[in-house]
């Protein structure tokens, strides 16, 4: 990262024509992306446009640190698809509501390094199945309808739309090889756009779809009926929505990090994330997180303040309030190419190279993730069924790690020490390692090299000290670490254990 910290050289003076351009170059990427997205995720445009703008401008003001860039993003966006398909968008923007309360907490009582606890292979389940979703979904775009179906596009229409679409993949692989100073999503569209224009070619555009015309974002709550009901409908898609936008937003987060030498504040950005979700829940925007690539863009264009990212909200808000008339004769097929590589560049490609060298289970669980990710489209179920499985797996290989080594001392007392953690996955294995009939008078359980790490554990301890009881023998516990006497101080009156007892040391002095 040595080469990104020189090239981000955030301790020189601001230079603010720098931050004014970047926030100009950052809008007109987003713009695309936000329209993109939520046509995919079945929403009208225009909520799209919103969120880019309410997520930039709250996130700029008040988020973790300056540089970074938030707008209505696809891995969210992408979360909500099978609740719009199910019961509308007004749900939609109740669920949004809730993400953005949910991850306010996580800021407030700075829980934000618990997002770390989703392990590796779920994120490339996740992710991998999240690039599939947006790729397969741009087909849509090759349909058209017949009565009141969906079929497939056939003769010049067809052979037009991939052959535009074509044209912009073509534009996005190969102009940064020209200049990498303008991004080349924006290239490509106004290129298409131009073709398009110059030679009447009849195509599908963004209007066709949904106008974006519109004012400053309308105050909305959401129409949905505030029941229980309806919060056992939202709050799932709600939870993953915010664990994955805190997710992609703290990632980004330490990305700036590392690309500046800078510091950010993961708990304030989680504030600034939520308080910018729960806006969007009621100014209908589709709610989102912090954006990479834009971010990148952002810091490659000369941006070190917030202002850059300002300037970007600002302008999609002008766009939405003077510019609709342009933005609607944009054709879909530039952003079909746009959003095709945006799938191809959102899979970890990564994952294949280091297949062979990881575990099973891990292995496992991510391809695992992937098809209930493309299968059932429910994002949610996914994550949390590759967290459950990641979580039994490693309580599965920590309970075979639990050890004793024996012997017996000069003075006929038998000593067990522990290796390994004792909870409810090692405790079968712990009681099988006593031999309680045959073993002497007085026995020490040594846990110098272990720890008692929940209840389970202390009720193996229960019934091992029973056992010895009525066995007439006494069973000393020894080397406990500091957490687990207090475990056991808790348990007092509920679970009867033996006597403690640690060795004393004598400290040598002159």
């Amino acid at each position: 990262m040595k080469t990104f910290t020189g090239l981000f050289d955030f301790s020189q003076q601001p230079d603010y024509r720098s931050e004014i351009l970047a926030g100009l170059t950052v809008a007109m990427t987003m713009i695309p992306e936000s329209l993109s997205f939520a046509i995919l995720a079945g929403f009208p445009p225009l909520v799209g446009l919103y969120a880019a703008f309410i997520m930039g401008l709250v996130t700029a003001v008040f988020g973790g640190r300056p540089g970074m860039v938030s707008g209505g993003a696809g891995a969210t966006a992408v979360v909500l698809i099978a609740l719009m398909q199910l019961h509308g968008l007004e749900y939609v923007f109740a669920a949004v509501l809730l993400a953005g309360v949910l991850q306010l907490l996580v800021g407030v009582f700075k829980l934000g390094k618990f997002i770390r606890l989703v392990p590796q292979p779920v994120m490339y389940g996740f992710v991998n199945g999240l690039a599939v979703i947006i790729f397969m979904s741009q087909f849509r775009q090759f349909k058209t309808m017949q009565g009141s179906e969906l079929v497939w596009m056939s003769g010049h229409p067809l052979w037009t739309m991939i052959g535009l679409v074509a044209l912009t993949i073509a534009i996005v692989i190969f102009f940064p090889r020209i200049t990498k100073k303008i991004p080349a999503s924006l290239v490509a569209i106004i290129v298409i756009f131009t073709v398009v224009l110059a030679f009447g070619i009849s195509t599908r555009t963004v209007k066709d779809i949904a106008a974006v015309s519109g004012g400053f974002p309308p105050f909305h709550l959401p129409q949905a009926p505030f029941t229980f009901e309806t919060l056992q409908v939202v709050f799932p898609y709600a939870l993953i929505m915010a664990g994955v936008g805190l997710t992609e937003s703290l990632l980004t987060l330490n990305l700036v990090d590392e690309m500046t030498g800078t510091r950010g504040n993961s708990n304030r950005e989680a504030i600034a994330q939520g308080g910018a979700n729960m806006l969007n829940g009621v100014f209908y925007g589709m709610g989102g997180c912090a954006m990479i690539a834009q971010t990148f863009v952002n810091l490659s264009a000369g941006a070190k303040l917030r202002l850059s990212g300002i300037i970007a909200s600002l302008t999609i808000l002008a766009v939405v309030l003077f510019g609709a008339p342009v933005i609607e004769r944009l054709p879909m097929a530039a952003l079909t190419g746009v959003m095709l590589m945006v799938a191809i560049s959102t899979f970890e490609w990564a994952s294949f190279r280091i297949i062979n060298k990881m575990p099973r289970a891990d292995i496992f669980v991510g391809i695992l993730v992937a098809v209930i990710t493309v299968w059932l489209h429910n994002l949610a179920l996914a994550v949390l069924i590759g967290v459950i499985i990641s979580a039994l797996v490693f309580a599965w290989e920590s309970a075979k790690r639990i050890r004793a080594r024996k012997y017996t001392n000069e003075k006929g007392i038998k000593h067990y020490e522990i290796y390994g953690p004792l909870f409810f996955g090692s405790v079968a294995a712990f009681s099988e390692k006593f031999d309680v009939a045959n073993d002497p008078a007085e026995v020490i359980i040594d846990f110098k090299d272990s720890r008692i790490a929940d209840m389970s554990g202390i009720e193996a301890l229960n019934k091992l000290t029973g056992r010895y009881r009525q066995a007439d023998k006494k069973l000393h516990l020894r080397h406990l670490s500091a957490d687990c006497r207090q475990l056991l101080k808790d348990a007092a009156g509920v679970i009867e254990v033996n006597i403690i007892e640690d060795p004393e040391y004598m400290v040598a002095v002159k």
